[in-house]
């Protein structure tokens, strides 16, 4: 019954921006914790933003400090990634991500290609 569905990526030039959304549906996404991971080639799963369940609290990794902005809107129940002054290292498919009575719960992953 959980669902999430990230939409948004795509081919991007060093520099520019996207934006990603993930559409949940299934639980009460206002009560939960949500999370944005991504996966480069070749590397591990690496946690990107988090956010708490009414939005007031943000955490980001290092490397996307400063330019990456996660944020939700819970009556829409779609959280998002804003994405800018992306560089190619931020290639990678980026996933939504939540836990809900001890179960991990992913989307499907978008893509997200950065490159001249």
């Amino acid at each position: 019954q959980v669902q999430l569905v990230e939409s948004g990526g795509g081919l991007v030039q060093p520099g520019g921006s996207l934006r990603l959304s993930c559409a949940a549906s299934g639980f009460t996404f206002s009560s939960l914790h949500m999370n944005w991971y991504r996966q480069g080639p070749g590397k591990e799963r690496e946690l990107v933003a988090a956010i708490s369940s009414t939005g007031g609290i943000a955490n980001y990794a290092d490397s996307v400090k400063g330019r990456f902005t996660i944020s939700r809107d819970n009556p829409k129940n779609t959280l998002y990634l804003q994405m800018n002054s992306l560089k190619p290292d931020d290639t990678a498919v980026y996933y939504c991500n939540t836990n809900l009575d001890r179960r991990t719960y992913w989307g499907q992953g978008t893509q997200v290609t950065v490159s001249s």
